[in-house]
């Protein structure tokens, strides 16, 4: 018996650290339990309902040991097992057949966090798909429209850590359900309420971080309708300035535009922001109050906020805050969002992706948001699709257009894969994938500073191979003869990682990354922009067609957007991370997570329940001009009238018409960062049928 240590690499802020208990008296290796490692400096040894079953994924029955070749329809899910050797040697010759026949911008990579590790993420896939010169794919759907935003007030991503809210007197938790998503940072957050600090909740859900809100404790919740928090955000300003609550010195030594500014927010009285959010205005000025009054302040966002049509203005504007009341200056204050751009900051992005090898070629660009739109409608087209790290038919919007590109005869499909995804279903070849324990990785963390080190604690289980190992067969099966191509893991580690101690992280299991030590990221108030300060108006916004001051434009699937659409839509759909035993697309197909949630539904709120006569259980139809689905009905006060629910990341199998809850969200890229409005989709809603759902019947909804 040994422990090895790891680091959880999914697609979430916390990345904690776990042990695995290794049995080696079996002959082979064998995993039999893993826990949380009580000595890890963020997790602290507790791990989600996700990861506490992890066992049981890489042994599940169901999972892919060997290579697959379809033998039925697309999207039917029949499948002959076949060699490595046959699988490879099918995969070369159909990607030479494309790149012969239509060009290498006919092949598309497609790959996300689902493994967020720097090799499993990052690994050998650039390299290989610039050397065959491939359409490249923008990796936007979830992140980048955040960090372009702040940079467009602070000239910069970076932010402050979340666990200096240890310091803070006031969090405002904007948009972030904290205590579902990002657990290991709420003993933070109490700790800072049990020495005084209050909380406030912005949230459209009313959501399991806002049930923790105490208005005994000075405490607020606040739900604005979704897509109008920037609204929001010029009325605190307006409040700010009309009653002199700006930290005019600081503002005087560190911002740019504040005379602009003051003009442009003259006319955002709480009156007109609560017309539009459907707050009270009296609610909007005490926030003001309360921030411009209480110090230190901080804010805390993720990234849900970014899919909106102007999520990158959303954190454009929300960035003009700390700098009205001087917050950067205190320990404890200024805006917490990701902190995985201080951990990238060591990253040699040219080492590990090698853009030389595109040797002066300019392949096409294809977002992944768009994948519909790139598999029915690009042109030139797509004839060959790799897909790894990713379940896009779940997880990507408009997937009913997904679907369709993905049913076509002359589209070659292969999936690198643990189980038979929704995608994989539609594959022509599907490949194992090991799990996070079979192999050797380093985890650079999103929302905590320490970058994680992974031990593979067993060998592959089948005839599973890890990203980096399967683009080095296939570039030997394709008789690729760049050495590159064929680094081996510790050499790509070193390259992508120049100034880590590779091997003092190896050793330790983490390694907490540089961060100015007073805990003040601003703290001396000098930004990264063309005038040293923060630009709360900024001139190189009109060069993207985008107005230098933060500006409120109601998203176009929204009550203030196009009339006739929300004349025939006139729901507002959000599709929310509901559950505490799945994430994204992950874990809901195995037994002890899926069935313990219960199952797909769309969540209303008892007035426009009772306006469609629509009762607990029934079966409803959802649908826009992109698709209809089919899901049993749950009533609750967690939405406001005019908002409904589907929660995110069940499969095909899961819903009663095979419709996912990306089947009805909007494709429309965001203002910049190139993410997607996944939260400004309008939908109607009525009964399908009478009926009796046998998962979703409860009339009380679990605040999640």
């Amino acid at each position: 018996m040994r422990t090895v240590h790891g680091t959880c690499h999914h697609d979430c802020p916390d990345s904690c650290g776990w042990t695995v208990s290794v049995d080696d008296d079996q002959g082979v290796p064998v995993a039999i339990g893993l826990r949380g490692d009580p000595d890890h400096p963020y997790s602290a040894g507790e791990l989600c309902p996700k990861v506490n079953r992890f066992i049981d994924r890489v042994y599940s029955p169901d999972r892919v040991l060997r290579p697959m070749r379809r033998v039925g329809a697309k999207g039917e899910g029949r499948f002959e097992p076949i060699s490595w050797d046959d699988a490879l040697a099918e995969i070369a010759s159909r990607l030479h057949d494309v790149i012969e026949r239509h060009g290498a911008e006919a092949v598309l990579p497609f790959s996300d966090a689902g493994n967020q590790s720097l090799l499993a993420y990052n690994g050998l896939s650039d390299r290989f798909f610039h050397h065959l010169g491939a359409s490249r794919l923008v990796r936007a759907i979830c992140g980048p429209t955040v960090g372009a935003g702040m940079a467009m007030t602070n000239g910069s991503k970076l932010g402050l850590d979340p666990l200096e809210l240890r310091h803070s007197k006031l969090i405002i938790l904007w948009a972030t359900n904290t205590r579902l998503t990002n657990r290991h940072l709420w003993p933070t957050i109490e700790a800072a309420r049990t020495d005084g600090a209050r909380i406030v909740v912005i949230d459209p859900i009313r959501t399991a971080t806002a049930s923790a809100v105490d208005p005994a404790r000075g405490d607020r919740f606040l739900q604005p309708l979704p897509g109008t928090d920037i609204a929001l955000m010029l009325a605190m300003m307006h409040v700010l300035v009309r009653d002199d609550l700006v930290d005019h010195d600081w503002v005087r030594d560190h911002a740019a535009g504040f005379d602009g500014l003051a003009d442009h927010v003259a006319d955002w009285t709480p009156e007109r922001a609560a017309a539009i959010t459907g707050l009270d205005a009296s609610d909007i000025a005490e926030l003001a109050r309360d921030y411009g009054t209480t110090r230190p302040a901080a804010i805390r966002c993720l990234v849900g906020s970014e899919h909106h049509e102007n999520g990158g203005m959303f954190h454009r504007t929300l960035a003009c805050l700390p700098a009205l009341v001087g917050a950067w200056r205190d320990r404890g204050g200024g805006l917490a969002r990701s902190v995985g751009s201080w951990q990238e900051q060591l990253m040699d992005d040219t080492a590990i992706g090698r853009p030389d090898l595109l040797a002066g070629r300019s392949p096409r660009w294809v977002n992944m948001s768009r994948l519909g739109e790139a598999l029915t409608e690009l042109d030139p087209p797509v004839h060959a699709l790799v897909v790894w790290n990713s379940n896009p038919l779940v997880v990507v919007p408009n997937a009913e257009a997904t679907r369709r590109g993905l049913e076509r005869d002359d589209l070659f499909t292969v999936v690198h894969e643990q189980f038979l995804t929704d995608t994989a279903r539609y594959a022509d070849v599907v490949l194992p994938a090991t799990t996070q324990i079979e192999s050797d990785d380093i985890v650079l963390a999103w929302g905590h500073l320490w970058m994680g080190w992974n031990s593979a604690a067993i060998p592959p289980v089948g005839q599973a191979v890890s990203n980096t190992e399967l683009f080095r067969r296939l570039a030997r099966a394709m008789s690729l003869d760049e050495p590159s191509l064929f680094d081996d893991d510790e050499t790509l580690m070193r390259a992508a990682l120049p100034t880590v101690d590779i091997d003092a992280l190896r050793r330790d299991g983490w390694w907490r990354v540089p961060y100015p030590e007073d805990g003040r990221p601003w703290g001396d108030g000098v930004f990264p922009t063309p005038s040293g300060r923060v630009e709360l108006v900024n001139p190189r916004l009109l060069q993207l067609g985008q107005p230098a001051l933060p500006t409120f434009v109601p998203p176009r699937e929204g009550p203030g957007g196009d009339a006739d659409l929300f004349a025939r839509y006139p729901l507002q759909l959000l599709t929310p991370k509901h559950h505490t035993r799945f994430l994204n697309s992950s874990y809901s197909q195995l037994p002890k997570h899926g069935p313990a949630e219960g199952g797909p539904f769309v969540e209303l709120d008892p007035t426009d329940a009772a306006s469609r006569g629509l009762a607990d259980g029934d079966l409803a139809a959802v649908w826009n001009d992109r698709a209809r689905v089919e899901v049993p009905v749950r009533i609750s006060e967690r939405l406001r009238p005019g908002v409904v629910a589907i929660p995110f990341g069940w499969w095909m199998r899961h819903h009663p018409d095979g419709r996912v809850a990306n089947s009805l969200t909007n494709d429309t890229l965001t203002d910049w960062g190139g993410g997607v409005a996944y939260s400004d989709t309008l939908v109607q809603v009525e009964r399908a049928r009478a009926a009796s759902a046998t998962s979703a019947t409860s009339s009380t909804v679990a605040s999640a």
